[in-house]
């Protein structure tokens, strides 16, 4: 199969790629050494090349034994090159753990799921384990656990006062323990949304213990490497429980815990289908994880108490490093919240802080872990755009990663970086510095990098069934701050899926590449204002390689379309 899809590329790329090849051979049939590393100095711009490194692309891609012999490479030789890893889009190295991986939980952009548990909507879907499984694979670090009582004393997981189905938590705890490290060394956070009773808290903690074993994280490290929260590389291979623990287990010094704890958080239960997105609700549920308040009244229509819960001890004793509190304002944090503690807040509440004042957003994230989850008036799974809590650097911007499309593309794009692990340092805009950054400011401070961008042709794109032919043109988007989110779009190709060629240009000028994302996108156009989704690859702009690439395509449920590609020049 592979030599198959490899012939298929070769033919239909074989004019772009002849005409380069042949701009350097100087009419002899072959490459040279030297003229391949004038090519990969002046064409793909890598300035580190030497002889060594064309000598070596040479026995890596040529095949014919005489050119080897006399170190030089055939058309068919720089054909496999430019098809290769080495020509992709995507930085190579960047596929690889690179960064530093020694700073606190708080530098680093966390990929986190929203409702793990669900494979559907928020009111018929089913609750699935796999639903556990596949977030896992794709890299995500946080996961949330929705816990409520169920019979025989077996805590159950699903999404309450709902018609979701549900699962056993102890089934989840083993779906985790199964998971959690197969992509990834790098520590695990469940965040529980704690509905039990305390009897089916203490079942919760004997199975979080018992099944978890020694990957739990059951006490503070006693040598970590920074100050405040540990590292990422502290914590490899543990799994840490985020939710709220008890006034006596917290430390002396934090004395602003006293009024909040004496407080009672009612919410309120709807019985209808339809929510408000400005409510303080979370769907038809009310906040657990929410509140760090250690008990919570659930609250009847009529107003009249139905039961009180506190937080077991036992469970309380497995919250470490992440013990859930209510974000009051950012000077409160400031002067009272502790570095092992995080807030949780809906994607209004967000933005609205966001517009307020941007900068403390991101001061507030220096010191602390920021949860943001989606609306509950979101009852469809439906996502939002993650980059404008990203630019803010909050570190857990949660995602329906049962929901497919944009915001799924760009979070797949943004933690594909630094090797996938999950992690990703946040740019040094976002650390504590002398001068603090704004997103919706600080581009006029800036000098602004020009990204020319021609896109040159696409091979082998897929038709969409419901068509016998394709329309195709790519629509590039940058993804980062208001003032560098930008997109164009190439002329249509008429009926042609096979070699479409556009060779359009593109110019962006982004201020701030270090929060950027770029996504090539292949629409089908139906009609004048009709255009249906074909492909997609979505990546950092800080691994973006410069010269001629290949960019590999993926479908709206993130996986491969191969052999189907696009073939661009990058500079900047």
């Amino acid at each position: 199969l592979e030599d198959y899809l490899f012939v298929l590329n070769k033919v239909f790329r074989r004019v772009e790629i002849l005409s380069l090849f042949q701009r350097y051979t100087e009419g002899i049939p072959t490459l040279p050494a030297s003229a391949l590393l004038t090519f990969l100095c002046k064409e793909q711009m890598e300035l580190a090349a030497n002889k060594d490194t064309a000598e070596d692309l040479i026995d890596r891609y040529e095949i014919d034994e005489a050119a080897i012999e006399n170190r030089c490479m055939t058309f068919e030789g720089f054909l496999r090159y430019m098809e290769s890893k080495d020509c992709c889009v995507f930085n190579r190295t960047h596929k690889t753990v690179y960064q530093d991986m020694d700073q606190p939980l708080t530098s680093y952009f966390i990929s986190t799921s929203h409702n793990t548990y669900l494979t559907g909507d928020q009111l018929v879907g089913k609750s699935h384990l796999d639903a556990y499984v596949r977030p896992l694979l794709m890299q995500c670090r946080c996961l949330e656990i929705d816990c409520w009582d169920g019979p025989d004393t077996e805590p159950v997981v699903y999404h309450g006062y709902t018609l979701t189905t549900k699962i056993l938590f102890k089934d989840v705890i083993r779906t985790v323990e199964q998971h959690a490290f197969e992509v990834s060394a790098y520590p695990v956070i469940l965040s529980l949304e704690n509905h039990c009773c305390e009897e089916q808290q203490e079942v919760m903690a004997e199975y979080l213990t018992s099944i978890l074993g020694d990957k739990l994280l059951k006490s503070p490290l006693d040598h970590p490497t920074t100050g405040d929260l540990p590292s990422p590389n502290d914590l490899m291979y543990k799994i840490l429980i985020k939710n709220k623990k008890l006034k006596s287990q917290i430390r002396r010094e934090d004395k602003t815990e006293d009024s909040e704890h004496s407080t009672q958080s009612k919410v309120l239960v709807s019985k209808k289908n339809e929510f408000k997105e400005e409510s303080n609700l979370k769907q038809i549920l009310f906040f657990s994880q929410y509140d760090h308040s250690v008990k919570f009244n659930l609250v009847s229509l009529n107003g009249t108490e139905q039961r009180k819960v506190k937080v077991a001890r036992a469970l309380s004793d497995l919250v470490i490093y992440t013990r859930s509190v209510k974000f009051i304002s950012f000077s409160h944090s400031r002067d009272n919240q502790n570095c092992y503690e995080n807030t949780s807040m809906a994607e209004k509440k967000a933005r609205k802080l966001i517009k307020a004042s941007a900068s403390s957003f991101i001061q507030h994230n220096q010191r602390f872990l920021s949860r943001i989850y989606p609306a509950g008036s979101r009852t469809s799974s439906s996502n939002y755009n993650p980059q404008e809590f990203w630019n803010v650097g909050a570190q857990l911007v949660a995602l329906n990663f049962q929901s497919p499309g944009l915001s799924m593309d760009l979070n797949n794009g943004r933690f594909q970086d630094n090797g996938g692990c999950g992690y990703v340092l946040k740019p040094a805009v976002l650390m504590p510095s002398e001068r603090s950054f704004d997103p919706s400011t600080s581009c006029r401070y800036l000098k602004p990098i020009q990204l020319v961008l021609k896109v040159i042709s696409g091979s082998n794109l897929p038709v969409v069934k419901s068509r016998n032919t394709l329309d195709p043109f790519v629509r590039v988007e940058i993804h980062g701050i208001a003032f560098d989110s930008r997109s164009k779009s190439t002329h249509t190709v008429k009926n042609n899926s096979m070699t479409p060629r556009w060779d359009t240009d593109m110019n962006f000028n982004i201020t701030v590449p270090e929060l950027c994302l770029i996504r090539f996108c292949v629409r089908d156009q139906m009609t004048l204002f009709k255009s249906e989704f074909v492909g997609q690859y979505t990546m950092p702009f800080t691994s973006l390689k410069k010269g001629y690439r290949w960019v590999p395509l993926l479908s709206r449920q993130g996986c491969s379309l191969d052999p189907a590609s696009l073939f661009v020049l990058v500079s900047y």
